[in-house]
């Protein structure tokens, strides 16, 4: 292991700014129509062909941004819907404007059939465009240094994700009564299957008002959201964990946004019950949990074994950098393959990756040289958007995740068996969402983090998931439902 005095200092801005397009996904805008097929037709496009709404955006109080949604019928039975959110999100002190526009075609049912997005914030951009053929979407990613193209085949064809929950009230539904929805979500890229509940009607207070509502709650990879709407089926208000508050507005009130709000990583970061001890000489770290009841975590894997409610992390010892022992990990194969964002089968990924590895005599001192790399050609840099290995070797921009993709599609390229881990790291007295890296070596899954230097990453390194975006999106239930106890004994 590299001494810890030989890690560079790296101020928090930069250790810590990461995950935020995750939490961005996950709590701000994922969200479906779920509505079932309904039997009047002429109804669905009266309704459709009135609605205009907005949506003032809220985190810990305070305006961000806000969302417009609009519908227009056309002479197919189909229905053009616009939706374009506008935020200004606080990271680490800096400003992050952030634009969203999506022009989709859905059926009379809210089905999705095709899609076109855009997506801006600083140091990123995508567009998307896809089609729907039965319950398959494809895609085409562009963000300008890469292209990818990737397909997704749900259980039964998908809804659209947007602020609209037409309909929903014409189903009957009694209380306590819950619906199985599949939805696709441009924004992320990523589909999932949501379960809706009916709550029941319930009186709420809006900006200082009581309103007779209709309550729904929606848990998809562990995250519930909660949706009231009036009798007329539209949103009035929305929340989603962390803070995340959507309510129905006019439009002169929607878009006036406060100014600068909470910074969002420290308005998800975990404080810890007690005090953390000295990890200096240590080998192994004890934590008490508490945890979602929904969630579905990859806890005991690798350095980590878990035993309810204690996590516990074991630091690994390395083999020698001249060593060539090898071995079989768990899932090795897999972690070798090139995916959509992880192209470690693209040229320029591996010619660089021999040329850092040039001279390496075990997998050992490949890995050393290729996380060497990686921390000293990254800026480190808050980037809000879906990290590909291509994109960012181009752009030489990134906060973990960033590191974490590239990193994992170089060591892939040289043979090394590469998963990316999402968790939480403990920096300034709290606890921040991160992602960072575990290599094959010797028979043993060893972590390192190349955002902070670390190979191995030290014991605060707490490991949730493993993946990439369809399985990270499970990380959003841990938002204000973890709770962490540092065990000293």
């Amino acid at each position: 292991m590299r001494p810890r005095s030989t890690i560079r200092a790296i101020p928090l801005v930069k250790a810590v700014i990461c995950v935020v397009w995750l939490l961005l996904f996950v709590i701000l805008l994922q969200r479906d129509s779920f509505v079932r097929t309904i039997s009047s037709r002429e109804n669905a496009v009266l309704e459709q062909a009135r609605h205009t709404a907005y949506q003032g955006i809220y985190f810990k109080d305070r305006k961000i941004g806000y969302v417009q949604h609009h519908s227009i019928p056309a002479d197919d039975d189909t229905v053009a819907v616009s939706q374009r959110a506008v935020m200004d999100l606080t990271i680490s002190g800096q400003s992050h404007p952030i634009d969203l526009d999506l022009r989709a075609t859905v059926d009379q049912s809210s089905r999705l059939l095709d899609f076109h997005f855009n997506f801006s914030s600083p140091f990123y951009r995508m567009e998307a465009t896809g089609e729907v053929s039965g319950a398959t979407v494809s895609f085409t990613l562009d963000t300008g240094n890469s292209i990818i193209k990737d397909r997704i085949t749900l259980p039964d064809p998908p809804l659209l994700p947007t602020s609209r929950r037409a309909y929903l009230l014409s189903q009957d539904m009694t209380v306590g009564e819950k619906i199985r929805v599949p939805w696709f979500d441009p924004l992320s890229l990523t589909a999932k299957t949501s379960l809706v509940e009916y709550r029941g009607r319930e009186k709420t207070l809006i900006n200082q008002r009581v309103y007779p509502l209709h309550r729904f709650t929606e848990l998809f990879a562990g995250v519930r959201v909660n949706v009231w709407l009036d009798d007329d089926g539209s949103v009035v208000k929305e929340e989603s964990p962390a803070g995340f508050v959507f309510i129905r507005e006019p439009e002169f009130k929607a878009k006036m946004v406060d100014g600068r709000g909470q910074d969002l990583l420290a308005g998800v970061s975990i404080q810890i019950t007690g005090t953390m001890p000295d990890l200096i000489g240590r080998e192994e770290m004890r934590y008490r949990l508490k945890l979602p009841e929904e969630g579905d975590f990859d806890l005991s894997s690798g350095r980590q074994d878990f035993v309810a409610p204690i996590l516990t992390v074991r630091r690994e010892r390395l083999p020698n950098s001249g060593s060539s022992a090898s071995g079989p990990c768990d899932d090795a194969d897999r972690e070798l393959q090139a995916s959509p964002y992880i192209q470690s089968d693209a040229e320029e990924i591996i010619t660089l990756s021999r040329e850092i590895t040039a001279g390496a005599s075990s997998p050992m001192a490949q890995a050393t040289a290729l996380a060497d790399w990686v921390f000293d050609n990254l800026e480190k840099r808050p980037v809000i958007g879906i990290p590909d290995a291509l994109s960012t070797l181009k752009a030489r921009i990134g906060d973990c995740n960033e590191h974490a993709s590239l990193f994992a599609a170089l060591a892939r390229a040289a043979g090394i068996p590469t998963k990316i881990a999402v968790g939480v790291v403990w920096q300034q007295n709290a606890f921040y969402y991160h992602a960072w890296n575990e290599v094959c070596i010797g028979g043993t899954w060893i972590s390192l983090d190349t955002t902070t230097n670390q190979l191995p990453a030290d014991l605060t390194h707490l490991k949730f998931v493993e993946g990439e975006l369809q399985e990270q999106i499970r990380i959003g239930s841990l938002l204000n439902n973890l709770a962490i106890q540092p065990l000293s004994d």
